[in-house]
């Protein structure tokens, strides 16, 4: 029996589209920042956020080079942003700048059907839920929240708090040792075969693979128990009760 449930977010249990690249999202978040007195044109916003961007990677690379799949703590770069214009932001400010950027710059965002009774049937029959997630602290939280699934959890894994991504082994195993928790007991549920199945394979844990419409095709064998090709997200619920 698997007692230890680890899901991923965006595609499996969140649905989401965001796009960085629309020109509306530089234009506010240059006027944002001048709000509280650095000043940017949008073109100047876009390429430095880029290239603090690039910095915090190769920092990150510097110090975890044995990490194949690193990430970056966003909040770094809102704060460099500031600080080349001569501002030293508070924790609010970037909390409040992350929270706008990921608004301006989402098309859309919903929860799948099915999610929230899934959850709460997992719970009510014992089993302990993770979420282990390639994602963004700031943005991700508040999200969770507001589809009042974070409760759920007994403990979140966040890529941008530990440095590395999906499928870097390091990643799950980070969970593992954390949590104490038995691989043999453990399931990973996700949408991206590469990330979350691929993944958590090559680190020793069973997985459920679950095919969203917006899914590109698999261009290889799946090394998943089960597989969801419809996005039933209620037969997840069939397999482990």
């Amino acid at each position: 029996m698997y007692k230890n449930i680890v899901f991923d977010l965006y595609g499996t249990l969140i649905d989401i589209h965001t796009d960085e690249e629309k020109p509306v999202v530089w234009e506010k978040l240059a006027l944002l920042y001048g709000y509280k007195g650095a000043v940017y044109t949008p073109e100047d916003i876009k390429k430095d956020y880029i290239k603090y961007v690039a910095e915090e990677k190769a920092e990150v690379h510097n110090k975890y080079p044995y990490y194949y799949k690193i990430d970056i703590q966003i909040g770094n770069v809102f704060t460099k942003l500031f600080q080349a214009k001569g501002v030293n932001p508070t924790d609010r400010d970037i909390e409040e700048i992350a929270a706008l950027f990921r608004g301006i710059s989402t098309d859309n965002i919903n929860l799948y059907s099915g999610v929230t009774d899934l959850l709460k049937t997992l719970k009510e029959n014992g089993r302990r839920l993770y979420l282990l997630s390639n994602a963004q602290y700031l943005f991700t939280i508040n999200e969770m929240k507001l589809f009042d699934i974070y409760k759920y959890f007994d403990n979140i894994f966040i890529s941008s708090e530990y440095l590395v991504s999906k499928p870097d082994i390091h990643f799950f195993n980070i969970l593992v040792n954390k949590c104490g928790l038995n691989k043999s007991e453990t399931i990973m549920i996700g949408n991206e075969y590469k990330s979350d199945i691929k993944g958590a394979y090559g680190a020793g844990i069973d997985s459920i693979y679950i095919r969203q419409e917006e899914m590109p095709e698999i261009e290889e064998e799946l090394k998943s128990k089960w597989n969801i090709m419809e996005g039933e997200i209620w037969k997840i619920g069939e397999y482990l009760l």
